[in-house]
């Protein structure tokens, strides 16, 4: 069902708190680094690849509390915010999108967003629906494609493709 409320220029919106509670249950924790698939970047906390100052996750950091993890994933996502949103200049959206595509662009990385088929473009044009259909691109890890069964066993990207296809539906929900 549609969401009650009207799209907003995307300079007025900010990461709900609903939308960084899911962002934390998606990324689940880890108190030590670790790499989460095969050919991935080591990771902490709850999904953070570096730290505040921008020094990466290395695998010899040592253990954080999930109150530290919170707080990095949180700082991190504030940066994303101001991020998202200078990219998006003139954008209308639904609260619900700005978490989804906060979502995006916590997984995925600035870079990606800012490619000619990411979402973005879509939505630059102020096409929600080809921003939402855009979203299925977005299921490749180190080359896997992480839709395709073979490439979801031990180190596999089976939860890649899982969580794209949570957020387009959602995507896809909001549209209605």
């Amino acid at each position: 069902m549609r969401q009650s409320v009207v799209r907003v220029a995307v300079a007025a919106l900010t990461l709900s708190a609903a939308g960084f509670g899911a962002w934390k249950v998606n990324e689940g924790f880890s108190e030590v680094p670790y790499v989460p698939t095969k050919g991935d970047v080591p990771t902490i906390g709850h999904g953070s690849t570096r730290y505040e100052d921008g020094t990466p996750v290395r695998m010899t950091d040592p253990p954080i509390t999930r109150a530290r993890a919170s707080q990095l994933a949180r700082g991190l996502a504030a940066e994303d915010e101001k991020r998202l949103i200078k990219s998006l200049p003139g954008v209308m959206m639904l609260p619900g999108e700005f978490d989804l595509y906060m979502d995006f662009l916590g997984q995925f990385g600035y870079g990606n967003w800012t490619k000619p088929q990411s979402p973005r473009t879509w939505l630059l044009r102020g096409d929600y629906v080809g921003a939402c259909q855009a979203l299925e691109a977005w299921r490749f890890q180190a080359g896997r494609d992480c839709r395709l069964p073979v490439n979801w066993g031990p180190q596999g990207c089976k939860g890649v493709w899982l969580r794209q296809e949570r957020r387009i539906a959602a995507c896809m929900e909001m549209q209605k």
